[in-house]
Order: C-alpha cells, then structure tokens, then sequence
C-alpha cells in the first residue's frame, strides 16, 4: 500500500501517545462530545466492575468509548488534558509504591531486571520476522515491531522511510492487545487470598507537594519532548519523596480509578471503523505478532523466574510489550510487585529508544 496515503487514524493515534490532544477528523472540540465521553467512559467502569474485570475503570471506558465511536453515529472526543491528568494521577501512585527497601532490592536484582529488558527488546525480533514474511519493507517491518512508544517509534520510522500510518497502527493494536488481555488472564491466575492487603493512610500534605512538583517536572519533560512526560516527571519526583522521606502513604479512593478512566476514555476516542478496515492483512500479521512476542516473553519471563527464585508473575508483567502505566496498574491490581515491573517496563522502553535506530542501520548496511 503507497505509504503516500492519508495517515488518519494511525497518524493520531501516534500523536495520542505523544500527549497531543487531536480532536477527530477535524471537528471542533465541543463539551457535549467531551462530556459524552467521559459519561459513556463512567458507564463503562462501573459495568466492567461488577462483571470484576481487571482494570475495570480503564478497560471498561476504553471498550465502551471504542464502541460508541465505531458502531454508532457519536464523534466523540477526549476531554482535553484529560489522558494527561490521567497519567499525573497514575504516576503518582506509582511513585508511592517506593521505598529505601524497594529501592535495595531493585539495586540487588538490577541483573535479572536487565537480562528481562533486553529479552523482551530481543522478542520484538520475532514482529520484525514475520513482518518480513508478510511483504512488508524492512523499515516498516522493523519500527512496527519495536516495543517502544508509539509516537517515538512514528519518529524513527520516518526518518528511515517506513509507512507511518503502518507503524502507527500496529504500535496502537499491540498495547490496546496487551492491555484487553494481559491483565484479564493475569487476575484469573492470581488467586483471591494474594489479593488481601492494607490500604495506605493519606497524608493530603505530602500529596499536595508531589503533585505540585510532579506537574512543573512533567511540564519540563514535555518541553523538551521526552517521551511519556506526564507519567514519568510525577512519577520520578514521587518515587524519590517516598525513598527518601519514607512516607509509606497512598491515594485517597477513587482517584486510581479516576486516572483510569481519563487514560482509558481518550484512548477509546481515537478508534473509528477505519481502523479495523484499513489494511487488514497488515492489521492480522500485527495480531499475530504481538501473540509471538507476548508469548515469547512469558516463557523467557517463567525461565528467569525459575534461575532466582524470583516471582514469575512480576517478572512475566514486567516483560509485557504494553504500556508503562497500564502494566504498573495491573501490578497495583493484583498487589504484585509495582517497582519491579515499572523498572522493567521503564528500562525497556529506554533501551528501545536508544538502540532502535542504530539496529536498524546496522541492519540494513549488512544487507546492502
């Protein structure tokens, strides 16, 4: 397919995970569609939390937004700043998951958390493969395939010539994959007396300063174009407060639930019946792909886990080629190890940015 085509969309998608806010199709933002959204998003929630669904605030609001946009005549659009807010209040949560002790033990086991990083970077070989098989270019093969954010990973493939409305959907239908799946499967093996644990006090002191600065730390990442900047600035200025003041403190109810919703509401938003027409022979390899890559990556995880004597289950989260947040909020879900599984997610993410390119490169002057 000419990669001259128009890139709606895949294109916003890749702009979504680039915490650009885009209105649909070129509408004009309107609070009834805003308001529609997060109405449909609620409703969403609260069915998905008495059917007990994982996540139910992110995975319900994504379903029923997808829905209403794909399959009814609503235009709807995320409330703007919203999936950013979202994002604020998930990483602050993460961040207060942290202690000296946490700390210790990530120090501790930094081998087996790098080993874990670069096998699920090495997995994304297994994408780029059958990509390849499929009749793709190298390029978009390959910049589809990375386990890395979508926007980032729109960004390189442009530079090397791959079709961006291509990596952008296949980068969108892997997380929304793995998102849909993981923690679902995850909570039907978890069983109900690992769920048992102690809520955190919360000290609205503490989390007035932690927002605050998370905030002007976010605001600083985004302005010199970091990737993930909303989640990571809360969520590093959080982690060091909770290490080193050892505040052993959490979020007040309903606002985990409330981050969900924003972050699952606006990611619903930007799916429409093109997406599932557009290229499907494309859009079925991607499928396949990330089947391969996640499957890859639980065996690996099960092999790590068994060589230390580590929890396989944080391990096999912690190499999930999803997001960064969804994946930490399915540890907090299932009260598995939080720090462990964002350090990996983080790590990954962080060795995909920087060693992307050069692969590829590399790649390609051995097959010219």
């Amino acid at each position: 397919m000419d990669s001259r085509l128009p890139l709606s969309p895949f294109h916003e998608l890749a702009n979504f995970n680039n915490n650009q806010e885009i209105p649909l199709s070129g509408t004009k933002p309107q609070w009834s569609r805003f308001l529609c959204t997060l109405l449909l998003g609620c409703v969403g929630g609260v069915l998905a939390t008495y059917a007990h669904w994982p996540l139910p605030w992110m995975i319900g609001s994504l379903v029923m937004v997808l829905l209403a946009q794909c399959f009814t005549p609503l235009n709807l659009q995320p409330l703007p700043g919203g999936r950013k807010t979202g994002q604020w209040i998930v990483g602050i949560g993460i961040g207060l998951h942290f202690n000296a002790y946490v700390l210790e033990q990530i120090v501790l086991n930094i081998f087996p958390i790098l080993v874990g990083a670069l096998i699920t970077t090495a997995v994304s070989g297994v994408g780029v493969w059958f990509m390849r098989k499929g009749g793709e270019d190298k390029a978009t093969a390959f910049f589809s395939s990375m386990a890395g954010g979508s926007a980032e990973m729109v960004n390189l493939g442009q530079r090397n010539g791959a079709k961006l409305s291509h990596v952008a959907a296949a980068q969108t239908l892997r997380v929304v994959m793995v998102v849909l799946t993981v923690p679902a499967v995850f909570k039907l093996l978890v069983s109900n007396s690992d769920l048992e644990h102690t809520s955190l006090p919360v000290d609205w002191y503490w989390l007035g300063i932690v927002f605050v600065i998370g905030g002007v730390a976010a605001w600083l990442l985004q302005h010199f174009r970091q990737p993930n900047p909303w989640l990571f600035g809360p969520l590093l200025i959080t982690a060091g407060a909770s290490i080193w003041f050892d505040l052993h403190v959490g979020l007040p109810f309903g606002a985990s639930q409330l981050g969900q919703l924003l972050i699952g509401s606006s990611l619903g938003c930007f799916f429409e019946r093109s997406f599932f027409r557009y290229a499907p022979a494309f859009l079925a390899r991607s499928f396949i792909s990330t089947c391969a890559m996640v499957i890859t990556a639980s065996v690996a995880a099960a092999g790590i886990g068994w060589f230390i004597d580590g929890d396989i289950r944080s391990l096999t989260l912690g190499m999930m080629p999803g997001g960064i947040a969804e994946m930490s909020l399915t540890a907090e879900t299932l009260h598995l190890a939080v720090p462990l599984v964002t350090a990996m997610q983080t790590l990954r993410i962080l060795l995909v940015l920087f060693l992307a390119e050069p692969i590829y490169r590399r790649w390609l002057g051995r097959g010219r």
